[in-house]
């Protein structure tokens, strides 16, 4: 008996070419893949068909408020395995969200040209139904042939095609001739055609967004925001990209911490920048002992005119003293007897904060409330914001939020301080954040974090997380440096500069500070988050932050990730890795060990595609060396804890 399956509707046969595996594409295409400014996109599928038939394919690429999509050819990229395979690369320019597809089409004349090419290697006698129906496709194109030079060029072919005074080999030599097929397939009827069901999304940033240098500070430290603005030519000397303010707004005095997060304040502790508000003002307002909305606006446009940008906090939390407590008390958690409940994540407690009520039934007004936030200080030149937890809060609105802000401002750039499950900061890198937090402060050996390290590069992530290496933060001491003492700390500075396109320290790195509050914990001892500290760029580290920031600046092998291949040391203590943009090739061996001497062999690959022996040229202390491919020997201690080397020409 029968089947009960339908015919497929239509009145056109189903198409037969086949488009799959489309790459990049991120969810099915649900979120954009990622691009900054000036990169190249590979966009790749397996596109096939039943049957002989040449196919030719192209990518089309639309930018953002474009009438018309740019097409690129694709070509195969596997030709010696099985020829499905095709890709094309463009470069992308404009900020914003873009669309890609992919469309493939039947392509006759380049069928004819195949088989007539085949007949006459393999001598046949007699071509009269070749070339009559060479000339049928011939005639077709020139009627879709609208440069007048064009269709001369394919008018004498045809004429050729079909002068019978001429031998049958010169005959289809005239319309073999890649000139002709250049012009059919440039006004090809694509026949068959067919694209993917949908296309994808395609985000572009500036170059921001990938590569650059942070340096985070409490401006309260420095002398309010004037001070800081007096900063910024010897950060920009320094190579410092991003100078990076925690919350600068009103605080609170309820609750208000102590140093080292004593409950009680006493009289003139300052309170913790992250407990947000006062009779005064919140999260749109500065703190009156930091300067004003105008010392803002000052502070930005001098780091523009620096080639730098301001980025600030951006926590979506509350003092007991925030004016929204009393203007929107139905934006707040409350238990059952009507009293708040501060903020936890155990072991922290955090009584001087609430969080707000994402489930409130005035959620509108509270989005929107956030975005104006947001724009307020875009307004006044912020066009970077490292957002705080963003895993506490819900991901359709950060989906929206950042969509709405690049909509009119895709310049902005937000960081997402998120150290959580992996499935979570892969989804906020996915539903809009153009940076991200990593693991890297606590990845230190050198398996763990070769590991970490090719997970980013090499894997789905790559296409959307971009990794920002912060090796400390105010909340962040890791064990490694309250042990290893300065060598620790040159240590983890090499590897974040030059691992990452984007790392960041926080000021007290490069003096080395390094006493927890505690053994055992993470936090520092007299901590900034609950006292001024008196600030200077004075430290011992910053003549080798200079150095890595000037190497980085100089060589495009530092300033990309997906570009790292690590190489056997046969020696755990040490950890070497290779980079190649282009023609800039550098090669980074670095010691794990912040206390005695490491030595072992650094094996340069064949693969790596490099001369059998070259000159290298260490960026940071000037020092030439004589390499080759195999076993180099290299022997670093606490007192020269790295080579970053740069392959002469």
């Amino acid at each position: 008996m029968a089947g009960t399956v339908p015919l497929p509707k239509g009145s056109q046969p189903p198409a037969r070419i086949r488009i799959e595996r489309p790459s990049p594409l991120v969810d099915g295409g649900r979120h954009p893949v990622k691009r900054t400014a000036g990169e190249v996109v590979r966009v790749s599928a397996t596109i096939f068909r039943d049957g002989h038939e040449a196919l030719r394919a192209v990518v089309r690429h639309r930018p953002p408020g474009a009438r018309r999509a740019h097409e690129h050819a694709m070509r195969h990229v596997d030709a010696h395995i099985d020829g499905d395979t095709w890709a094309a690369d463009f470069a992308v320019e404009d900020l914003g969200r873009h669309s890609v597809t992919i469309e493939a089409w039947l392509e006759p004349f380049a069928s004819w040209r195949g088989e007539v090419r085949r007949k006459l290697d393999a001598g046949e006698p007699d071509l009269r139904s070749e070339l009559s129906e060479g000339a049928v496709l011939l005639r077709g194109a020139i009627t879709r042939t609208r440069p007048a030079p064009d269709r001369r060029r394919l008018e004498a072919a045809l004429a050729a095609l079909e002068d019978e005074t001429l031998a049958q080999a010169a005959r289809a030599a005239a319309a073999l001739q890649p000139a002709v097929a250049e012009v059919v397939e440039r006004f090809s009827a694509r026949e068959e055609a067919t694209e993917l069901d949908d296309p994808f999304p395609l985000q572009v940033d500036r170059e921001r967004a990938r590569l650059g240098a942070w340096y985070e500070l409490f401006p309260r430290s420095w002398g309010g925001l004037q001070g800081v603005t007096d900063q910024l030519p010897r950060l920009a000397e320094l190579g410092f990209d991003v100078v990076y303010l925690p919350p600068i707004h009103p605080i609170g005095q309820t609750n208000r911490k102590g140093r080292n997060n004593a409950l009680v304040a006493d009289p003139g502790d300052p309170g913790s920048p992250w407990a947000i508000g006062d009779a005064s003002g919140g999260h749109d307002a500065v703190h009156a002992d930091l300067g004003t909305l105008e010392d803002v606006a000052r502070l930005t446009a001098r780091a523009a005119q620096l080639g730098m940008d301001v980025a600030l906090d951006f926590a979506i939390q509350c003092s007991a003293d925030h004016p929204w407590l009393t203007e929107h008390p139905q934006w707040f958690h409350r238990r059952r007897d009507g009293t708040l409940k501060y903020a936890e994540n155990p072991p922290k407690k955090y009584q001087d904060i609430y969080n707000v009520n994402w489930q409130s039934e005035d959620w509108r007004a509270l989005w929107s409330e956030l975005r104006r936030i947001v724009m307020h200080w875009v307004d006044h030149g912020v066009k970077v914001f490292r957002v705080d937890n963003p895993h506490t809060k819900p991901l359709p609105f950060w989906e929206w939020l950042i969509a709405e802000v690049h909509a009119g401002h895709p310049d902005v750039i937000f960081l997402a301080e998120a150290f959580t499950r992996q499935a979570m900061m892969h989804t906020l890198a996915k539903v809009g954040f153009d940076q991200s937090y990593t693991y890297f402060t606590w990845k230190n050996g050198r398996h763990e974090l070769s590991e970490y390290v090719n997970l980013l590069a090499h894997s789905e992530m790559a296409e959307v997380y971009r990794p920002n290496f912060f090796v400390n933060t105010p909340d962040i001491l890791h064990a490694y440096l309250q042990d290893g003492g300065p060598p620790a700390f040159a240590i983890r500075l090499v590897l974040a500069a030059t691992l990452s396109p984007t790392y960041g320290i926080y000021s007290g790195f490069e003096r080395f500070e390094s006493i927890p509050v505690r053994p055992g914990s993470e936090e520092y001892l007299d901590s900034e988050k609950y006292q001024v500290r008196q600030r200077a760029l004075d430290g011992p580290l910053l003549p080798l932050v200079h150095s890595l920031n000037q190497a980085r600046r100089a060589h495009p092998a530092l300033q990309h990730l997906s570009n790292v291949t690590f190489l056997e040391t046969r020696n755990d203590g040490l950890i070497a890795f290779h980079k190649r943009t282009g023609e800039d090739n550098v090669i980074v061996v670095c010691t794990l060990d912040p206390r005695r001497a490491q030595e072992g062999a650094c094996v340069i690959g064949g693969h790596l595609g490099l001369p059998p022996a070259f000159g290298v040229h260490d960026l940071v202390d000037g020092s030439r060396y004589q390499w080759h491919l195999g076993e180099n020997f290299v022997r670093l201690e606490p007192g020269r804890v790295a080579h970053v080397l740069h392959l002469q020409s």
